[in-house]
């Protein structure tokens, strides 16, 4: 299913108001320290990998154009090469010292098969030393729950728009562990755009099967960005692993 929030402009432009620098990009900056290539997965605007290309080597892969069109446009954005693909089945014929996916990005991949594929991607770009880090959200958390129009109300400035409305509403597949979620913006107008996505809640058990699977293995497994370890009750699942 496509995900207009990420292949259409009219919402993608709205992208980058809500999602700056987090604990994710910030901590994956730090972590790349000495690394002379990163491979950014799942890049999107290209916000940490253009952060990160000065002095290295970085790629950034995302299956959705109009993500890419911001990113190459950014400040920094030339200095890195941007590919449109899938992660699932790309295939970029060298190795990184680093390889990272944030922004949960790990979630659109909604089944075993797709978790394991993206894993393979993994494997099959790491350096002999390299490392990689992705993160998941911890399912017992049921952080979705919190995700309806009451409980994620926010406004924010868009630099060409002005004031913007938005709001999430959600709904959970219990047998699959998908959750459906709707966000949508509302301008100044009242004019709304939306869109529907989907994201899988793995738990920790069966990411790292998917890991193990490819050929990889954790040397870490935080519960946040922080740095602290993962317990039952961590927001996030986050492996920093390397070639087994």
């Amino acid at each position: 299913m496509q995900d207009r929030l990420f292949e259409d402009p009219d919402l993608v432009r709205f992208y980058d108001a809500e999602n700056g620098w987090g604990d994710d990009t910030r901590y994956c900056l730090a972590l790349a320290g000495q690394a002379a290539s990163v491979l950014d997965l799942g890049c999107g605007t290209g916000l940490l990998a253009a952060a990160l290309g000065p002095g290295r080597q970085v790629w950034g892969v995302d299956p959705a154009g109009a993500m890419l069109d911001v990113a190459r446009a950014r400040p920094g954005g030339s200095a890195v090469t941007w590919v449109e693909a899938d992660g699932r089945s790309v295939r970029l014929g060298r190795r990184f010292d680093l390889v990272v996916m944030t922004g949960h990005a790990f979630q659109c991949l909604l089944t075993d098969a797709d978790q394991r594929a993206l894993c393979d991607t993994i494997a099959a770009h790491l350096a002999p030393q390299g490392r990689f880090v992705f993160d998941s959200r911890t399912p017992a958390r049921e952080e979705w729950r919190e995700w309806t129009p009451e409980l994620t109300e926010r406004s924010f400035d868009h630099p060409a728009l002005g004031r913007i409305t938005a709001w999430n509403d959600v709904s959970m597949d219990f047998a699959t562990g998908i959750v459906t979620y709707q966000t949508c913006y509302r301008d100044q107008s009242g004019n709304i755009q939306n869109a529907t996505s989907r994201i899988r809640f793995a738990s920790r058990n069966d990411i790292a099967q998917r890991i193990a699977e490819a050929g990889l293995q954790v040397d870490q497994w935080l519960g946040d960005w922080s740095g602290n370890p993962w317990t039952e009750t961590s927001p996030e699942i986050i492996p920093i692993g390397r070639l087994a």
